[in-house]
């Protein structure tokens, strides 16, 4: 499926106050499908929300600049078919 073809959800945070920022933007994207995309608009770069993805959803997501700033950044982040879900096993119990 192409970028343009697959779905995306806007998240726009400025007006959100701060301690909800987070919270919505990651409840949107355990809402997502497999290969869809939510795109976040920002007041400012949200650097630190991209390492908090990478400890809370690793190899789960992929990361696009849109727009970076002075006043606006838009990043799409589109959700990954975690490792897991591919084998439904996590390897810790060795397969049975």
């Amino acid at each position: 499926m192409s970028e343009t073809a697959t779905p995306t959800h806007l998240v726009d945070v400025r007006r959100l106050p701060p301690r909800e920022r987070h919270p919505t933007i990651f409840q949107t994207f355990r809402g997502l499908a497999d290969g869809e995309a939510m795109e976040l608009v920002n007041d400012h770069d949200p650097k630190p929300l991209f390492y908090q993805f990478q400890i809370e959803a690793p190899g789960q997501f992929l990361w696009q600049y849109l727009e970076c700033g002075p006043e606006t950044w838009r990043v799409r982040i589109s959700r990954q078919a975690s490792p897991q879900a591919k084998d439904s096993c996590c390897g810790g119990c060795g397969g049975a």
